[in-house]
C-alpha cells in the first residue's frame, strides 16, 4: 500500500463481443416482451371500441359475425405474445399471417348471417380497409422494421387478391348499373362512381399503395427506434460493467458528467478501513476455494453496507477494504454516513459469525477504523487513469483500525471524527464509544484521543 495514496478507479477489463451480443439480445428480449404486452393490450382495447361501434352500424344478425372475427383476433393477439421472441419465429409470423387474412376474410368474405341479394361490389364502399390500420399500428409496439414493413406487403397482397376474387366470382345484380345510368343521364361519371356493381379497382389499388407506403415508413420509424435502443443497451451494459468497478455514486458522477473526475479537489472527506483480524493464519490453514469464498462472502457484505450509505468502496485490500464518504462530492453527513455504515457492518459480520458457528465453521473477527479530515482528490495516470485520495487522512485511518487489536475494540474513531458526526446531528451513531487519550499512532507526531466500541466477548474464535 502506497503511504498516502489509496485509489480505486482502475481501467475495465472490455468485455468481448459475444458478451456484449447476449447482453444487447436480452435487452431486445425484454423491450419484445413489453412491446407485445402492450400491443396485446391495445389490441383488445381497440377491438372492444370497434365490437362497440359494431353494435350501432351493423345489422343484426349479420353484426354477431363480425363480433366473432373481432374475438378471433382477440385470441390470436394473446397467442403472438405467448409465442414472440427477439429473432426469427416461424410460429409468431404465422400468427401475424393468420391476423391479416381473418381481417382479409372477414372483410371480403359474404357474411354467412347476412343478406345475398346485394352486390358484392358493396362491400368495398365500406372503407373498412381502414381497420388494417390498427394491426399495423399495434405491430410498431412490438415487431421488428421487417416485420412491420411485412405487414404492408401482406395485407396489400390479401386485399388485391380478395378484390380479384370478389370480381372474378361475384355476379353483378342485374339492371342496378343501368338504373343508376338512366337516373343520371347527363352525369355519366358520376353514375359510374355511384354504380352498385362497381369494385372501383382504382381505390382498391390506392388503398394498398398508400397502406405500403405507410408501413414503409413506419417501418423506417422502427428502424431507427431499434438502433436507438441498441445504442441505449449498450450504454447501459456500460454503465452496468463501470458498476462492476466503481461505486454508484462514482458511476453517476462519471455518466452525467464530461471528465468530472479531472479537476482537482481538496474538501474534508470520512475513511474507513475495514480489516479480517489474524485472515492470514485462517487462510494458511484452509483450501483456496474456501478461503476465496469467504473472501467473497465478506466483501459482499462489506460492498452492500458502504453502498447503502452512500460512500464510495474505494478498492479491496486483500482480507479488508478502504471505503470514503465525500467521494467524489461532499455532503452535510459524510461523518456519520460512515458510522451508521460500520453499524451496519458490525450487525451484518454478527449474522454471518453465527451462520458460520452453526454450520461448524470458524467465525472470524473484523476491525474497524475511521477518520474524519482534509484530503486531496483527482484522477491521476495517462491512458490508465486512477481516482486517488491523497492525504494524511488516509493514513491516520489505516493506523486506527490496526490500533484495534491493542484495544480489543472493534472499531477505533478519532476524535475529530466523533467532532464532526456531533455537528451532524448524527449522536447516535456515538453510543457505546469509549474515549482513550494520549494514543500513539505511527506517523503521527503528537499524541491522539480517540475513541473505541469494544469488542464483546465472543465465543467460537480461533484468532485474537
Amino acid at each position: 500500500m502506497k503511504e498516502g495514496v489509496l485509489s480505486k478507479t482502475q481501467g475495465v477489463i472490455a468485455p468481448t463481443a459475444d458478451q456484449e451480443d447476449r447482453y444487447i439480445e436480452a435487452v431486445l428480449e425484454r423491450h419484445k416482451r413489453e412491446g407485445l404486452g402492450l400491443a396485446v393490450k391495445a389490441r383488445w382495447w381497440a377491438m372492444s371500441f370497434v365490437g362497440v361501434f359494431l353494435l350501432f352500424v351493423a345489422p343484426w344478425p349479420q353484426v354477431l359475425y363480425y363480433e366473432f372475427i373481432l374475438l378471433l383476433l382477440c385470441a390470436n393477439g394473446w397467442l403472438i405474445q405467448r409465442m414472440g421472441r427477439v429473432g426469427r419465429s416461424r410460429m409468431e409470423v404465422f400468427l401475424i399471417f393468420l391476423d391479416l387474412l381473418l381481417m382479409t376474410v372477414g372483410m371480403v368474405a359474404p357474411n354467412p348471417l347476412g343478406e345475398h341479394d346485394w352486390p358484392a361490389a358493396m362491400r368495398y364502399q365500406y372503407d373498412n380497409f381502414q381497420y388494417f390500420y390498427l394491426i399495423l399500428a399495434a405491430g410498431t409496439l412490438a415487431y421488428s422494421w421487417r416485420t412491420v414493413i411485412a405487414i404492408g406487403t401482406w395485407t396489400g397482397v390479401m386485399w388485391l387478391i380478395g378484390v380479384g376474387l370478389s370480381v372474378w366470382l361475384a355476379e353483378p345484380v342485374r339492371g342496378l348499373s343501368q338504373a343508376v345510368a338512366d337516373a343520371l343521364p347527363a352525369f355519366p361519371e358520376l353514375a359510374r362512381q355511384l354504380d352498385p356493381n362497381a369494385f372501383r379497382l382504382d381505390l382498391r389499388i390506392q388503398e394498398v399503395f398508400v397502406f405500403i407506403l405507410v408501413a414503409l415508413t413506419l417501418g423506417l420509424t422502427v428502424r431507427r427506434f431499434n438502433a436507438l435502443l441498441r445504442s441505449n443497451a449498450a450504454l447501459e451494459r456500460e454503465r452496468t460493467n463501470l458498476s462492476r468497478y466503481f461505486s454508484p455514486n462514482v458511476v453517476e458522477e462519471l455518466s452525467q458528467n464530461d471528465e468530472p473526475l479531472k479537476q482537482i479537489r481538496s474538501h474534508d472527506i470520512a475513511v474507513l478501513f475495514v480489516d479480517i483480524v489474524g485472515f492470514t493464519e485462517f487462510a494458511a490453514a484452509r483450501k483456496p476455494e474456501e478461503v476465496i469464498g469467504t473472501l467473497r462472502e465478506f466483501h459482499g457484505l462489506m460492498e452492500t453496507a458502504v453502498f447503502a450509505h452512500e460512500g464510495t468502496l474505494d478498492k479491496y485490500l486483500g482480507d479488508g477494504l478502504m471505503a470514503t464518504f465525500g467521494t467524489p462530492s461532499p455532503s452535510d453527513r459524510d461523518a456519520q454516513n460512515a458510522l451508521r455504515c460500520v453499524r451496519q457492518m458490525m450487525r451484518d459480520v454478527d449474522d454471518w459469525n453465527e451462520a458460520r458457528i452453526a454450520q461448524g465453521i470458524t467465525p472470524l473477527r473484523v476491525g474497524f477504523g475511521a477518520h474524519y479530515g482534509p484530503a486531496v482528490l483527482a484522477d491521476i495516470g495517462a491512458n490508465r487513469l486512477e481516482f486517488a485520495v491523497v492525504g494524511n487522512t488516509v493514513n491516520v485511518a489505516s493506523r486506527l483500525e490496526s490500533m484495534t487489536r491493542g484495544l480489543n475494540a472493534r472499531l477505533v474513531i478519532s476524535d475529530g471524527m466523533r467532532a464532526e458526526v456531533l455537528r451532524e446531528g448524527g449522536d447516535e451513531c456515538l453510543e457505546g464509544l469509549q474515549k482513550f487519550t494520549d494514543q500513539d499512532i505511527r506517523g503521527v507526531s503528537e499524541k491522539l484521543t480517540v475513541w473505541a466500541y469494544e469488542r464483546p466477548r465472543e465465543h467460537g474464535f480461533t484468532s485474537t
